[in-house]
């Protein structure tokens, strides 16, 4: 599960970062672009996940077209997915606070 919104205190909007400081992370700026672009896969995944097992819940099993009309739950769970941050925002928070694990490949586990 992800934080809730309230819960999150990043700017939904793309900031400029100090590279040396993304750099510093691993020691590499290019491996640390691919550790964030694999978590920012991550979040989208499990972002999506969520929001079609929420959503589904809404499903209709009839194929009834004459009557349509708008749930109001269903439309604060889309708002609130779409107020998020964007995956890729949301991953290199992670990363610079350090809350991302990651190894090398072959690297032993500790």
């Amino acid at each position: 599960m992800l934080k809730k919104n309230n819960e999150f205190s990043i700017s939904p909007f793309a900031e400029t970062r100090n590279m040396d400081v993304i750099h510093e992370k691993t020691g590499n700026f290019y491996k640390s672009l691919v550790i964030m672009s694999k978590r920012a896969n991550q979040i989208n995944d499990e972002l999506k996940t969520e929001l079609l097992a929420k959503l589904n819940e809404f499903a209709t099993t009839s194929d009834n077209l004459e009557e349509v009309f708008e749930n109001r739950e269903q439309i604060e769970i889309s708002k609130y997915y779409e107020k998020l941050p964007n995956s890729a925002v949301m991953a290199l928070d992670e990363f610079l606070n350090d809350e991302i694990y990651y190894r090398e490949k072959g690297e032993e586990l500790k």
